[in-house]
């Protein structure tokens, strides 16, 4: 499903990414590991492409993202791709509810569509009793169940964590990464998670590690 190759990237006379190249299947769970600053964050960004090699491209699906115009590339991005970010950028002055339908809307859903969806969404996170509340007003594990539906609400193949569960207790934690084996057999996402979580890291389906800008190993944990 994901085809990356000779990705390179630098900021200034400092090169983060150096010609990784790497292939991800469909419905496969893959962790990305490895110390920081090992360009891990950035690789997922590219792949999301919400930055762009200075080297290289991305196949999502046979396309080639960083060919696509500005316009196609935003409408293929929320088309395609949901994120998820260890700090949730949930809007403060919307409600949950809200907040999960606004991909959908700016995609250009209805507005009585795109809200019945995210109840649906919320009502898989077992956060229907919360679609009324704000962020402020939901615990810290509610705050990313929201902004995992939020990633979900177009239907994406393709879900982006960057660490997900990082400001999360260790039991929100397990919930989520159970959360994310859950979501891949109801809704058939393939996910790649940028994490320093090693449970996370030893659940998935592979396992990447950086290091120096380079793919230094892939461990299979497990086969789908």
């Amino acid at each position: 499903m994901i085809r990356v190759q000779d990705i390179g990237k630098s900021y200034g006379n400092l090169k983060v990414l150096k010609g990784v190249a790497l292939e991800i299947a469909d419905r496969e769970i893959v962790t990305i590991v490895g110390p920081s600053g090992a360009g891990k964050s950035t690789l997922l960004h590219i792949i999301g492409s919400l930055d762009r090699p200075d080297t290289g491209e991305v196949f999502i699906d046979n396309t080639s993202i960083f060919s696509l115009n500005d316009e196609k590339l935003s409408e293929f991005r929320n088309q395609n791709i949901g994120f998820v970010f260890q700090f949730h950028h949930l809007l403060p002055e919307f409600t949950a509810l809200e907040n999960v339908a606004m991909p959908a809307l700016i995609g250009g859903s209805p507005k009585k569509q795109a809200l019945k969806e995210a109840e649906k969404l919320l009502d898989f996170m077992q956060l229907k009793h919360r679609l009324t509340h704000k962020p402020s007003e939901l615990s810290g594990g509610e705050q990313q169940r929201v902004a995992v539906a939020r990633a979900l609400i177009n239907n994406p193949k393709l879900i982006l964590a960057d660490e997900p569960s990082g400001n999360l207790d260790t039991e929100n934690a397990m919930n989520l990464h159970k959360l994310f084996f859950d979501l891949r057999e109801a809704f058939g996402q393939t996910f790649i998670i940028v994490t320093h979580n090693e449970e996370l890291a030893n659940m998935s389906d592979v396992r990447i590690v950086i290091k120096d800008g380079r793919i230094e190993n892939r461990i299979e944990n497990r086969k789908l």
